[in-house]
């Protein structure tokens, strides 16, 4: 628990700090790749959603340009944290990824009663130098495991060789407009490394720059992000260098000294976020951004749907119809249809709708329609 001299954040001082770390406060001029860095990666279990991501963040952000650093392989799609796909810079994917690999070793202990007489040292190297040779399906790793290990179960296998290997989802895939089948190889294979023992990035340093990304944060809010645990001891390492605070229910909150922290009252316009938007997923307490009233609105099962922050908290939901994510020129057919929570002023509304066109806009290719209705009518 906090100390009772911290200051208190209440949950729009909260929310405001973050929205100015997520750059949602106002777009950013910061190139993707920046942006990508900044935030630590993009959540990309879908092939649209960092896209989607940058276009709410930065002025002028078109598609292509992400498009192109996948391209060029200054940014990459892999498993990172919480073991779901993100999309990353090169450096971080070569870095990040020995970081969290603890998590994913555990995660394959979760699968060992399937993997009974598999030798996983040896796994790892075959599937290595499998996927090295050229890039692979998930099936085709799996059919390859089965060779060796007829008996074992494959869905062991695949998980074995997806957590004990960084492999990336080589392009075509998470190409706007062209994205194909998942093909995996090694991410020291594809942008041209050697692998390196101990090349994570020091857990120190990516306290800092979650802190700068999501602050300010407790250290459960970071473990949540990260999907690791035991992380009290790098805050109580860098607490000389942090401020302090507590939120309303006296949770101790670290925080950058000179990082922004908007008054509560700062305006905050109208954003649409995709599905999984690091923002939702990124914090223990997610009341900064989600009210209470609204939890479980946001996610049908397992998939989670698109958002609309409205004073910078979630207000809504949203899909566009025709030509959706395929950046082929959908035009004047294209709809975005909005579903609100509440009541919302008609000045609110003008401001969701003038954002809806922007989206269209940028994201849709070309002119369409803004309705509010049910995103399931």
């Amino acid at each position: 628990m906090a100390s009772t001299t911290n200051p208190v954040l209440g949950t729009r001082a909260l929310n405001r700090a973050t929205l100015a770390r997520q750059l949602l406060l106002r777009r950013a001029e910061m190139s993707a790749a920046d942006a990508v860095g900044h935030l630590l990666g993009l959540q990309a279990q879908n092939v649209t959603p960092p896209y989607y991501q940058l276009h709410a963040r930065l002025a002028g952000f078109r598609p292509e340009e992400l498009a192109g650093l996948m391209e060029s392989r200054d940014v990459v799609r892999m498993v990172t944290m919480r073991s779901t796909l993100h999309t990353h810079t090169a450096r971080d994917a070569l870095t990040l990824r020995p970081l969290v690999q603890p998590a994913r070793d555990r995660e394959v202990g979760a699968f060992r009663k399937g993997l009974t007489g598999v030798d996983l040292d040896r796994l790892k190297a075959r599937s290595r130098a499998f996927v090295e040779a050229e890039p692979r399906t998930m099936g085709e790793i799996r059919e390859e495991l089965l060779r060796e290990w007829p008996a074992a179960d494959p869905q062991s296998l695949s998980v074995a060789a997806r957590c004990l290997l960084p492999l990336v989802q080589v392009t075509p895939r998470g190409v706007w407009g062209r994205s194909g089948g998942v093909r995996l190889t090694t991410v020291e294979r594809w942008l041209g490394e050697e692998p390196e023992p101990g090349r994570a990035q020091p857990v120190d340093e990516v306290v800092l720059r979650y802190l700068g990304a999501f602050g300010p944060a407790s250290v459960k809010d970071m473990q949540t992000w990260a999907g690791l645990t035991r992380l009290r001891e790098a805050f109580e390492r860098l607490r000389p260098r942090l401020s302090a605070f507590r939120d309303e229910n006296g949770v101790e909150l670290f925080d950058l000294p000179d990082a922004p922290r908007p008054d509560p009252d700062t305006p905050a316009p109208p954003r649409f976020l995709p599905e999984f938007d690091n923002l939702l997923l990124s914090h223990a307490d997610r009341s900064r951004v989600v009210a209470p009233e609204i939890r479980g609105r946001t996610w049908t099962g397992n998939q989670a749907h698109r958002t609309l922050l409205v004073d910078g908290f979630v207000a809504g939901l949203w899909r566009v119809d025709e030509g959706e994510g395929a950046g082929d020129g959908a035009g004047e057919g294209t709809r975005l249809i909005v579903e609100l929570f509440g009541t919302h002023t008609r000045t609110r509304k003008e401001e969701i709708e003038a954002e809806g066109h922007e989206l269209l806009a940028a994201m849709a290719g070309g002119a369409g329609s803004v309705r509010f209705g049910s995103i399931h009518g």
